[in-house]
Formats: C-alpha cells, structure tokens, sequence
C-alpha cells in the first residue's frame, strides 16, 4: 500500500490549462475517485500520478518518494484503460503476462502470477483465448488482471467500465470493490457517471474545469454538498435561488426568488455559512419531500407535469413559478399528471450553500 500527495498540480496543454493547482491527499489502501463532467481535466490528472504526462508546476508524492519526473517505467503504476488496450493478436495468457516478461521475470514465476491472477479475476479456463472471443466483461477482466499481475503500488483505473452494458457495469462495479479490498491496494478511479462514483468510493473529489469542488466521503457530498456545482452535480434535486433574511441558532431563514416565499433552512457547509443579506443556493434532494403540510415553512404548491414509477418509488417532476421540483414518494402514493399537490421538506434537509 501507498499513500499518494500531489501539491498545486498545474499541467497545461499550449495556452490551455488542464490542471489549475490541484492538491489532494489520497491513503494507503483507499478507493479514491475523481468524479467530473467531461474535460474536467480528470483524466489528465490520473495520467499525471501514471507519468504519462509530465507536470508544469507542483509536486506528486508516493508515500515520502518525490515521483514527479520519475519516468512513468519506474513508479510501478498499473492502470487499465477505457479501451482496455489489449493486443488482439495475443491470447489472454500472453496479453496478461505481457508486463511480467518485458521486467524480464522468469518463465517459472511468470507462469504462477499468470494463474494466480486469471483465478483471482475468475478467468480460469481461458487461457488460450484471443480478445475477439471474449465479451466486453471478460475484456475488462483480463485488462485488469495485466495491470495487477505487476503487483503494481497504486492501481490506476479510467472510466474502465463505460463500454460494458448497465447491468454488466452493476456487476463490475462490485467485483472491482472486492478485488481492491482484497488486495489492499491504493486505486484511483475516474469517471463521469455519478452512481458508479457513489457506490464505488472510500473518497471522492468533485472537479470542473480543472479544479477540485470538494473533497469528502459519498456521504458527505450527496448530503452536504459545499459548492453549488457539486450540489447540481451530484444526484438530482430541486434548487431555488434565495436570500439569507435571519439566522438564529444555525437555522437560516432564507427569502426564495421566484415568489415562492420563505424556508428554513441549515447552512450545507458549516465552516462557511452564509451570512444574512447573502444570497444562497437553496438545495433539496427528491427524497427529502413529503406530502401534505408539516410545518408553516417550507411548503410548495406544486403543478404534475410527469410521473416515472421506479419501482421502490415515484419520482414526479413538477413546476411552480417557474422552478422545477423533482419528487421522490413512496410507490403507493396516488399522484397524477396535471394536478397540484402540495409538498414540504424539513429544515434538516433543506441545504442553504453560498454563491461563489
């Protein structure tokens, strides 16, 4: 296991600026993800702790090692690509023990970590196989099983499960998790798609144009979002510019645009409140709201312009004075397009974050 520090990373390309001034500290034996839109400016960053691309200013850290201009050979990094990068003249038993006979090991050691790692990757039996007689999950196993053959400090991971199919990539995302644990070894995951980000991580940083958001657990960013972007960035919910009125014991009173009154509501950040006359961004999650009236505060008189069953729930997508709601509600509560409800959502979890 690693423990990995990059400090002020600034890579640019030309006069474009990938990176501006990224630090993060990622621990040993973590699943870290870096989550963004495209063009973030994550992969770049992943490329960077690989050596594939080599830094304009900062410093990159494996444990006390200053690695960054270490050539990417010698940090022993084993990263699987989006594409997978597999030789398709190659069977699975070459393409796996490729890395091992560049190093130069023996046959016989070879030949150990090679079964070793096929039945660790329940690729066992297919040895002989080339990658056109493979599906795209068995594809994605066998580049996997390359990069981990190595026994590399720090497991590198792009967008490795964007071509396999929903179900497969539910899956895959599982199997992942069980191998990382299992091996102890520190991963760096990225990707664009939010689920797979929550349901992967130990941590995750939130990036947009080449910056990070936030820092912090899944938990920790769907629930108390610090940064407007990462509110609307992660998961679905309902936002609603306002401004602070009152604040009294860490609740804020916040006056909405749009005409649609006051709420109450708790600062997401609590190291940076808002400060009364500012103006906020008022955030809820679906499952936040409830139907019928709780509290003087805090209500909405909703107009049903689509309803989706989901099964374990009802997500209604509504409008009132021009803002939309989105709804999430127990599967047997009878709602229908057209009709006005009136909802409620509880201080707790209504989520006031500052501008800029």
């Amino acid at each position: 296991m690693v423990k990995i520090k990059a400090v002020d990373i600034v890579k640019r390309f030309g006069k474009f600026t990938a990176l501006r001034g990224i630090s993060v500290d990622i621990r040993d034996g973590e699943f870290f993800t870096f989550l963004g839109p495209s063009g973030c400016g994550k992969t770049t960053f992943l490329r960077c702790i690989a050596g594939f691309e080599m830094v304009d200013q900062g410093r990159i850290y494996f444990d006390d090692e200053d690695i960054t201009y270490l050539p990417a050979y010698k940090r022993n990094t084993g990263m699987v690509f989006q594409n997978y990068a597999l030789w398709p003249h190659m069977t699975v038993y070459d393409n796996i023990a490729y890395g091992l006979k560049v190093r130069k090991v023996p046959k016989e050691e070879i030949d150990k970590k090679v079964k070793e790692v096929l039945k660790l990757v329940h690729l066992e039996g297919m040895e002989k196989r080339t990658p056109h007689q493979l599906s795209g999950g068995q594809q994605q196993r066998v580049a996997l099983a390359r990069a981990l053959v190595i026994n590399p400090r720090v497991l590198l991971l792009d967008e490795p499960l964007s071509n396999l199919d929903a179900k497969l990539r539910l899956e895959m995302r599982a199997e992942l998790k069980r191998l990382q644990k299992q091996l102890g070894i520190t991963t760096i995951y990225v990707t664009h798609d939010q689920e797979e980000a929550m349901s992967i991580s130990d941590r995750m940083a939130v990036m947009d144009v080449g910056v990070i958001k936030q820092v912090g657990t899944p938990e920790e960013i769907y629930l108390r979002p610090k940064d407007p972007f990462v509110a609307d960035f992660i998961g679905q919910g309902t936002f609603i510019h306002g401004q602070v009125l009152e604040e009294e014991d860490g609740r804020l009173v916040v006056e909405l645009e749009s005409g649609l009154g006051k709420v109450e509501a708790i600062p997401s950040d609590p190291t940076n409140k808002p400060r009364i006359g500012e103006r906020v961004l008022i955030a809820i999650r679906p499952e936040s709201f409830e139907v019928g009236v709780k509290d003087k505060l805090n209500l909405f008189d909703v107009s049903i312009y689509h309803v989706s069953f989901l099964g374990d729930r009802k997500r209604i997508q509504a409008e009132a004075n021009g803002v939309k709601f989105i709804v999430e509600l127990e599967p047997t509560v009878n709602v229908e397009i057209g009709k006005r409800i009136r909802i409620s959502v509880p201080p707790k979890s209504t989520l006031a974050i500052r501008m800029g």
